[in-house]
């Protein structure tokens, strides 16, 4: 039985909103990633969570909060901007900011690497390894536990590597491998 303990709403307290890391690992990211959930951190704190506190105060005052739609949906609110905030707090205090720009010169493949990789058919792609956090697959933003990146990691540009795939096992050629700031 876990120790967790559950909410009203059927949620537990460690409930986490994107992929867990594995016990005991550091949550790679890069700065860019880091920033954006340090403002998005820093918005909550600031500005939405004691607006939200004053509507409910507000809300409060008017009398049976039992039917009081401004003080239902507020509190309601209020533990989700209290749950986002524990969430991002945990993200940023177990991270471990990796630059990719600052990498030197190397062709093997390691977190914040920008690979160009030919599959068995000949399509060519490119993903850039990042966090968890970072995961967005339209700019080929890939995580760094993700079976891509699983099989790229501490390879070079030349290397063939087999990518295990929902329909079977494929042959990837790496053709490039650099270091480069994201935007």
């Amino acid at each position: 039985m876990s120790s967790a303990a559950v909410t009203t709403d059927g949620l537990s307290d460690d409930d986490d909103e994107a992929s867990p890391l594995p016990r005991g690992v550091k949550n790679y990211m890069t700065p860019q990633g880091y920033a954006r959930l340090k403002d998005e951190l820093t918005q909550l704190l600031n500005t939405e969570r004691p607006e939200l506190v004053k509507v409910i105060s507000w809300a409060a005052g008017n009398g049976d909060r039992s039917e009081n739609g401004d003080y239902i949906y507020g509190k309601k609110r209020l533990r989700e901007i209290d749950r986002r905030i524990h969430y991002l707090t945990k993200r940023l205090d177990n991270s471990d900011v990796v630059d990719p720009a600052a990498r030197g010169e190397t062709e093997q493949i390691f977190f914040g690497a920008t690979v160009d990789y030919a599959d068995d058919s000949g399509a060519e792609q490119t993903v850039t390894i990042v966090g968890l956090d970072e995961v967005d697959l339209a700019r080929g933003h890939v995580s760094w536990i993700s079976p891509i990146a699983a099989a790229l990691i501490k390879h070079s540009a030349g290397d063939t590597v087999q990518l295990r795939t929902p329909t079977g096992l494929r042959q990837i050629e790496i053709l490039d491998v650099r270091y480069e700031a994201l935007r």
